[in-house]
Formats: structure tokens, sequence, C-alpha cells
């Protein structure tokens, strides 16, 4: 029996040791950490063989292919010597491609930004439309858990949030939607600090689009369109762009557009529009979001009215400018999952009154200096939460006042002693959680229970 190696024992790696043995393979998931729980005991209770605190690589190196976790950098000693082997090395969505329905399509979203709203309203969309509809990928359970449970029934569609780490483990994949909503500068570190290496990860959702396929990409985003000519040169597939700020001048090429009119407030997708008014969101980069959402679901026939219904009713996912209390007169929002510098911009640019600004965790190479405008314009302090403040600290001392603090509780001290009566606190990191949290999820729980507990 072949053996199926599955490094790393969190979401995924669950998903795609079950996978992998309904489909035949001997399988052992090996993690340099321990296996936390739920994953550990349902493991022992399915009987499939793990280890943790450490790699056999002998054994590993046996392995006729390897599942690498998207969290495990390819500069992993393990993972270099698998490829010295020349064994494959994929990813969970690749297993899990391999074994889709017939029947079964696929609309997957990436991008630095918006992804998790924007898969969220296309799920709801679906699902309001009569789709029988699945979230995968970075949100829920994992695709290859859910396609092993699921052999016989499997959805109409799956909607995969993607991120660039994800992508790199992905070959013979296809989407039958394909949605690049931006390119940022993100998770640097772990591509060489070059933009280049990232944005030619984020372009691998387009591999494999057919010509009855969809490729859908934002037309003002500069990164996205000065690598489009490259990345995008054999791409088949039929083309939407979508503007929210600037009406195009036109795309020719047979590239479509969905558009943001801001002079009447409409949104437009050919003949059908919606007021932005009307949204719960707020935001440009919400329009933006939309924008791709709605064209992605009247590509798959979702009727309009269940979009229209969930664009009016619709408000929003956990840990995004999610407003959690008041206390004393101040507005505490939590923005965990804002890990990048853009995200943070979006959500600086949202604020309208005087704002006391928490950032910090693992740095992924970033760049501070396109806040600055909108720190001095709506920000009163920076309260660094984090072990190694000393980027932010050195970026913002001189700009605003810098409190450095290492606990949630520290952070959360510093904001009571300078927010006043009418002014918001953000949490919006810009960066990675792992310094002192699980991941963004465990951050922003973390920090709405602390506000709530600050609630007399």
């Amino acid at each position: 029996m072949a053996l199926a190696v599955i490094l790393g024992g969190g979401e995924s790696g669950y998903g795609s040791a079950v996978l992998a043995r309904a489909k035949g393979y001997d399988v052992l998931l090996s993690d340099a950490g321990a296996v936390k729980e739920p994953y550990r005991s349902r493991l022992l209770a399915q009987g499939l063989a793990f280890e943790e605190g450490g790699h056999s690589v002998e054994r590993i190196l046996e392995a006729e292919l390897v599942v690498k976790s998207p969290g495990i950098p390819e500069t992993a000693p393990v993972v270099q010597a698998i490829r010295e082997r020349g064994i494959p090395v994929i990813s969970e969505i690749e297993l899990a491609g391999r074994y889709l329905a017939p029947h079964t399509r696929t609309v997957c979203i990436t991008g630095s930004n918006g992804k998790t709203t924007t898969t969220t309203l296309i799920h709801e969309m679906m699902r309001r439309g009569g789709f029988r509809a699945e979230l995968a990928g970075n949100i829920g359970r994992s695709l290859a858990l859910q396609v092993a449970e699921t052999a016989a029934e499997q959805p109409d569609w799956y909607v995969i949030e993607l991120s660039s780490f994800q992508l790199d483990g992905m070959y013979d994949f296809r989407a039958d939607i394909a949605l690049l909503l931006n390119i940022t500068p993100d998770h640097l570190d772990r591509y060489d600090h070059r933009m280049e290496n990232y944005v030619a990860s984020k372009f691998r959702i387009t591999r494999n689009l057919r010509p009855e396929d969809l490729f859908i990409y934002n037309g003002e985003d500069p990164e996205t369109l000065a690598y489009l000519p490259e990345f995008a040169a054999g791409v088949e597939a039929s083309r939407l762009a979508f503007y929210a700020k600037d009406l195009p001048k036109g795309e020719g090429n047979g590239v479509h557009t969905a558009v943001y009119d801001a002079a009447v407030g409409l949104m437009r997708w050919g003949t059908f529009a919606f007021p932005a008014a009307e949204m719960r969101l707020r935001g440009l980069h919400n329009v933006a979001n939309v924008l791709a959402a709605v064209a992605a679901c009247r590509r798959a026939g979702v009727p309009d009215e269940a979009i229209e219904r969930t664009l009016r009713e619709f408000g929003g996912v956990e840990h995004r400018l999610e407003p959690v209390a008041v206390v004393d007169g101040v507005e505490y929002i939590n923005d965990s999952k804002a890990t990048n510098v853009d995200s943070v911009w979006y959500a600086l640019q949202a604020m309208t009154r005087p704002t006391v600004w928490i950032a910090g965790g693992t740095d992924k190479g970033n760049d501070y200096a396109p806040l600055m405008p909108l720190v001095r314009e709506h920000v009163k302090a920076v309260v660094c939460l984090g072990l190694d403040n000393a980027k932010l600290v050195r970026s913002f001392t001189g700009v605003v006042p810098v409190y450095d603090t290492a606990s949630l509780a520290e952070a959360l001290a510093a904001c009571r002693e300078v927010a006043q009566p009418g002014d918001t606190v953000l949490l919006s990191p810009a960066c990675a959680s792992f310094d002192l949290f699980r991941n963004y999820e465990d951050r922003g729980a973390q920090f709405k229970q602390a506000v709530r507990n600050l609630i007399p």
C-alpha cells in the first residue's frame, strides 16, 4: 500500500489524512510540534497513525506523496529532504481537488485583502439562491475532510478561500470561477522578500482555467495590472475586471466589467444595478468586494433577488471591523483579521473619531510608511502589542505617542489611560498573531472578551 505523509496536524492536515486513507493510502501524519485538540483526539478515534514533536525522516522519505500544511515553509529541513528525494509535495486543496464529484464546481477567491468577506458573501448569495454550496479553504472545515465525508453527496459548489501558501501547492487543481481581489505586500518573509515571488503565487489561481471558466480581477490594482501580461498571458478563460474607484475608459479585448458609479451611487454588473447606500457593509473596500462577489454569483446563475437580499442583510464577518462594545464612552473595534499594512490602511481610513490604534505581533516584512498620513490624521496614540515591537516603535515614535506592551492586559490598560469619551480603540494589528496567540481568531476572541470584562 502506497504511503501518504501528511505534514502538519491542524485542520488541513487532519482532513488530508482522512481523505488519503479513504482513497486507499497508508497514512502517517507528522507534526514537528504537538498535535492540538480536537485533532489529536480525532486522529486517535479514527486509528490514524501520527507522530508529534518531530519527524521520522527516514519513514517520511518512503512516501509516494506528501501533503504539506500551508503553515510549513519550504525552508523547513524535512521539506527540503523530501524535495531532494523527488517526492511530490502538494497542498490539501490539490489533494481534495483530485476527488471532486463530476457535478461539483468551484469558485476560488484569493487576494491580500478582502478574501473572507468576499468568500462569505458568495456563499450567502448561493445559499439564499437555493444552491447547495459549502465553504472551504481558510474558512470552516477543510475541503479534503468535506470531500471525504460527502463522497456520494457533494454539493453543487464549493466556495474556497485560498491563501498564497495554499496556491503554492496546487498544480492540477482548477477553479471554475477564479477571483483575484488585489495584491499588496504580505508574507514577504516567506517569499525571500521579493514581491514578484508573492505575486506569482497569487496568480497561480488562474492555473488550468478553460475557455468556459471566468477570471475576475481588480482592474484598479496596480500590482495585478503590472503583472497581468506576464502571469495571465496564457489564461484561456473569459475575463471580468471590477472598478470601485474610477469608471473604466474601456478594457477592450473582450474583458467585461463590474463598476461602481459614485456619481449616482450605483454598483453595476451589465444590466443589473444596486444602490451602494442600501448595503449594510460600509467602506470603499467593501464596494470592491461586493463587485467581485456579485460578478461571480451572476456567472454561477444565482438569482438577482437572492443577491439583492444578501446585500441588504449581510453585515460583515467576525474579526473584520467588528464593533465590540462601548465602555465609558469609548468604542472598541475588533479588526484582528487585518494582518497586513494594506488592511490596516482601509481600517484607519474608515475611522471617523480620534483613534487609539493597537498594532503588533509577528512582523511579515512590513513597510509602515503608507500608513503615516492616516496615522497623523486619525490616530492619537499607537499601542504596540507583541513580544518584539521595536520596528513599530521606531516607525511611529515622534509621530504620535507610542506605548510598548507585551500582553493584551497591558495593551488595554494603556488604551484606557489615553482614550477619552468619544474616542475609538481599534485592534488592527498589521502583523501575524503567532507570538502571543494561536491565530488571528484567537487574538480577536481574547480581545473581545477582555473588552467585555471592562463593562461595569
